[in-house]
């Protein structure tokens, strides 16, 4: 029950991140933007070296390497056809022209994301402790300018500022429920292919979602920003190098 314990206080943790989004009521747009970059290279180092370092490793030591990779781009496709049938494009800038009934998709995105994250991640800490607090880290570091930019589009496309921070909220919820199936499935089966599918999320929203944005602000921006997103970028994955177990 200790491990259910953990579980339940980091999935609780995850849904309180989605209130983060009304810190832009507190900000001007331009110091969100100039805020929301260097937080999404973070966010990309991190995902990278969360799948990497530690979610891929982990999972090759009680997998072989074919059926494992499977699952690894089992994960990477789900993400793709989340995007495609969606039209969903997980991280968004608040500056962002959406509108109605776009948000209803964003939350729908979001509230699936959280589900499959509480699962990989919960599936981590169950076969190490370690593995999953690593993971919990590399997915706040994503949610947290995800989250940000993801309230600014809902009140941008007409939502009423607690409404927004409320069904945010309540997409986040998903995450806890996604831990507590990973849970009640551990009794009866290995998680370990939930890890590997989790690795392939973290790729796909890495190198599809995050880096791209980073690229595309690239040609707009002085090259001293530029070289902050990247030393952003290679910070976070040093860090969770460093994290590696040897």
């Amino acid at each position: 029950m200790e491990s259910f314990f953990w579980i339940l206080i980091g999935g609780v943790g995850m849904s309180l991140i989605a209130l983060i989004g009304g810190v832009t009521t507190l900000l001007r747009p331009a110091m969100l933007e100039r805020l929301l970059l260097p937080l999404v290279a973070l966010a990309a180092g991190s995902l990278l070296g969360g799948a990497f370092f530690h979610l891929i490793p982990a999972g090759l030591t009680r997998m072989e390497m074919r059926p494992a990779f499977v699952w690894v781009a089992a994960g990477f496709a789900v993400f793709l056809a989340l995007e495609q049938f969606l039209h969903w494009h997980h991280c968004r800038r608040a500056v962002r022209d959406d509108r109605q009934p776009m948000t209803y998709l964003i939350l729908l995105g979001d509230g699936l994301h959280n589900f499959i994250g509480g699962l990989s991640i919960a599936s981590a800490y169950l076969v190490n402790p370690t593995l999953g607090v690593t993971a919990w880290l590399a997915a706040v570091a994503h949610e947290i300018p995800q989250e940000l930019g993801d309230f600014g589009v809902l009140v941008h496309g007409g939502w009423e500022r607690r409404r927004a921070l409320w069904w945010n909220f309540l997409s986040g919820l998903t995450f806890l429920f996604g831990a507590i199936l990973a849970w009640l499935l551990s009794q009866q089966l290995d998680v370990t292919p939930l890890i590997l599918f989790g690795a392939g999320n973290f790729l796909y929203l890495s190198a599809s979602d995050l880096i791209p944005e980073i690229k595309g602000a690239g040609t707009k921006i002085q090259g001293s920003a530029s070289l902050l997103h990247f030393l952003c970028f290679i910070s976070s994955l040093l860090v969770l190098y460093v994290l590696a177990e040897p």
